[in-house]
């Protein structure tokens, strides 16, 4: 019998500045989904308090709207090793909260980062069309990684 893993998916942003708000709303939105295997959380921004929970998960799918990008892009996220714990202020990337969590706690999930591509990042809390679009695209994406990491077995390298 295999072991269900278990997933962490963080959208960050703010809801106020429009498109901003697309990891939040993604988050919200999986949350809906009520799987037993996967924990939901919407935050403004990535704090380091949010290490010490990384390391109860094998997988964490962060969530975050791109400025830059006109396609919704999957990467997989490694510890930032050039970050130290002291030069880490209140609010940090995904990279960097991985770094904390192996310096602290000598753990990290396997890791990816949802860019979803944005066009309006004014005042605002309402998602531009490219932005829901994005974020339907997220939600499908994320549901593919959960189904495809779900049984798989034990990656040695991730601890």
């Amino acid at each position: 019998m295999e072991n269900v893993k278990s997933f962490l998916i963080i959208g960050y942003g703010n809801q106020l500045r429009g498109d901003d708000g697309i990891g939040q709303e993604v988050a919200r939105l999986v949350q809906e989904w009520e799987k037993p295997n996967v924990r939901s959380r919407s935050v403004h921004q990535l704090t380091p308090e949010i290490a010490e929970e990384l390391t109860h998960f094998d997988y964490a799918i962060f969530v975050d709207a791109s400025i830059t990008g006109e396609v919704l892009e999957v990467s997989s996220l490694t510890p930032d090793d050039s970050e130290t714990v002291v030069n880490l202020g209140h609010s940090i990337n995904p990279r960097s909260l991985l770094s904390l969590a192996k310096t602290l706690y000598e753990y990290t999930p396997q890791a990816w980062l949802v860019a979803v591509p944005g066009d309006n990042f004014d005042l605002g809390d309402c998602l531009s069309p490219t932005g829901e679009e994005g974020v339907n695209h997220a939600l499908t994406q994320i549901q593919m990684l959960i189904d495809t990491y779900s049984n798989t077995r034990p990656n040695e390298d991730s601890n």
